[in-house]
Parts: C-alpha cells; sequence; structure tokens
C-alpha cells in the first residue's frame, strides 16, 4: 500500500524575510540620527570641562600676578591652542585685563556641531554662544 505523503520543511518565505528587513530599516533610520545627536552633545561636554579647567588656571594666574596669562603655556599647558583629552575640541585664550576662552570643534564635532559651533567661556562667567549650547 502507497501512501502519499508531502514533505513539509519549516521556513521563512521571501516576502517575510524582506518585511523584517524594511521593519528594521525604518527603526534604524529613527533611532540613528539621535543616536549621533546624543554623541555630539556628549562630547561637547568635553568642551565644557575644558573651558573650567583653563578658567580655573587663568584665576589662580590672576592671583599670583595680578593679570591674565597671555597664552595657555604660561598656566603650564602643553601647547597654546590646548587640545582637548580626546582631541574634539581646541581651546584658546585672549586678553591680559580680562580673558575669554574659546573652544573650537575639530574633526568630525565641527561637521555635527554646526547648532553650536564654537563654544565661550570668559572672566565673568559668560557663556556662549547660548544657553543651550551649555546643557
Amino acid at each position: 500500500m502507497l501512501c502519499n505523503q508531502k514533505n513539509v520543511v519549516g521556513g521563512f518565505t521571501l516576502i517575510e524575510v524582506m518585511i523584517v528587513v524594511v521593519i528594521i530599516g525604518i527603526l534604524a533610520s529613527i533611532a540613528y540620527p539621535s543616536y549621533i545627536d546624543y554623541v555630539t552633545r556628549s562630547n561637547r561636554s568635553e568642551a565644557h570641562a575644558a573651558l573650567m579647567k583653563v578658567a580655573n588656571l587663568q584665576e589662580q594666574y590672576y592671583l599670583d600676578n595680578r593679570e591674565y596669562a597671555e597664552t595657555l603655556t604660561d598656566l603650564g599647558l602643553s601647547s597654546s591652542p590646548y587640545e582637548t583629552e580626546h582631541g574634539y575640541y581646541k581651546v584658546s585664550s585672549v586678553g591680559v585685563d580680562n580673558f575669554e576662552l574659546s573652544a573650537v570643534p575639530q574633526g568630525s564635532q565641527a561637521s555635527r556641531d554646526t547648532k553650536c559651533g564654537t563654544i565661550t567661556l570668559t572672566e565673568t562667567g559668560e557663556k556662549g554662544p547660548s544657553a543651550e549650547c551649555w546643557k
């Protein structure tokens, strides 16, 4: 007696696989820009830390010499302009009677952070270019 049996093979159809690929693509297109924005904002914290460090050194120099340092090497930093730890910013200082510190974005940070660009700090504590850039 012969039985007519069908072999059933489990698996996915091409349509099912394509639907999954489309869903992953949609999720990635939403998540990637948010991720890049987060990385850009977190890299800004390196500029904030460097500006605060240099401002503190300037104030210490002022207490000792009754004027602010002309160059960052006078403050004991290795170079002028001073490059931050990961190289996302270069910090420079201008002034003797007062000072304005500037953190200029470098490399990929410069192209990503078009919203804030150069971040500044003065001896009076004025922060630029906007309060949003210091969050």
